[in-house]
């Protein structure tokens, strides 16, 4: 039986190739999507404590993309079908293991944690497979929808800005770069949303912490507003598009579905981006204006889709960029005459 191979800790001591993981976790993962029996096995796996060990122990130590990627599917899949497990998975993260080690066990296993290993095979996919890098920023999305797995994120100052410092280098320096054509984020949709979901989850929870003030992320504010930017493209193309051809009923559909994702996107960048306009000190927006990160063009972008639903972040903004440069701050309350500055 898998969960048996797999609960035999030591078996990683035995002259098994990567062929045999790749399979066993190709398995499981097969097993997991069949509805009729994946709780089953989602109780075997809760009742085996050995396959947290297992699956810790490739995703901190193996440098085999290929089978990581495996790993990562079936950890995605388990937390999103049960989120008991995900939850006793975290909770790991804060107490030792009482495990006992049996026969076939190493001497000394290691007291794993699942956030530095969910980083550690992130770092490992994340510039040979994009779609392994999806799969783990999933992950750690889903971790972010529960109270423990924000904590065991934001408990430490230095897993925090790992953390943070990993999703924000990839967002700012690799995806959805100004060179790439507006439609690259109908390809990064999904990926791009989980990053920014746990940037926003970490930002909301750690805004006293040196590694999400705003004088070390202006970058991000110019990133979001660019992603912003490449959905109002795509979102135009696509209702030039749809009026264009109507004759079949799939493409339309796949429209709407485009749509759909695009929209899950966007709410996303515009929690985000709200929540970083109010954190804006006057000596951010200069510096943010030097570098280029804040402009015109930027700032129209970021009212029109923030508008109306966070008028009172764009309002409080405005009111801070008069400080810093009132010729933009009154352009920018003439082209949005339903923002009003305070006298």
């Amino acid at each position: 039986m898998l969960i048996e191979l797999i609960n035999k800790f030591g078996l990683f001591k035995k002259n098994l190739t990567l062929l045999h993981f790749h399979l066993y976790f190709r398995l499981l993962l097969t097993c997991l999507c069949q509805s009729e029996v994946a709780n089953i096995w989602v109780e075997r796996i809760k009742q085996s404590p050995s396959v947290y060990n297992c699956f810790c122990f490739i995703m901190s130590s193996s440098t085999n993309v290929d089978l990581l990627v495996k790993v990562g599917e079936v950890v995605d899949k388990l937390f999103d079908l049960d989120e008991e497990l995900m939850i006793n998975w975290i909770k790991k993260d804060s107490c030792p293991s009482a495990e006992q080690p049996t026969d076939d066990s190493p001497d000394d296993v290691p007291d794993f944690k699942i956030l530095p290993c969910l980083l550690e095979a992130a770092k490992q996919v994340c510039s040979d497979n994009s779609e392994g890098l999806e799969v783990y920023m999933h992950i750690l999305q889903l971790l972010t929808t529960v109270d423990e797995g924000i904590q065991t994120i934001v408990k430490s100052s230095d897993r925090g800005k790992e953390t943070w410092s990993l999703l924000y280098n990839l967002f700012c320096n690799e995806l959805c770069q100004p060179d790439d054509p507006p439609i690259i984020v109908q390809e990064q949709k999904t990926l791009l949303a989980s990053i920014l979901s746990v940037l926003t989850a970490i930002f909301a929870s750690q805004t006293n912490q040196d590694y999400v003030k705003m004088g070390r992320n202006l970058a991000l504010i110019d990133s979001v507003i660019r992603v912003l930017q490449n959905m109002d493209e795509c979102e135009k193309r696509s209702v030039d598009s749809s009026k264009k051809s109507q004759t079949e009923e799939c493409e339309k559909l796949e429209i709407v579905e485009e749509d759909f994702h695009l929209k899950i996107l966007k709410d996303i960048c515009c929690e985000l981006l709200s929540n970083m306009l109010q954190e804006l000190t006057v000596e951010n927006i200069l510096e943010g204006l030097k570098q280029g990160h804040i402009n015109e063009q930027k700032c129209s972008c970021a009212f029109q889709n923030l508008l109306p639903f966070y008028s009172s972040s764009v309002e409080s903004f405005l009111e801070v960029l008069h400080g810093a440069d009132q010729t933009l701050a009154d352009n920018l309350s003439k082209s949005f005459p339903s923002l009003k500055l305070e006298a």
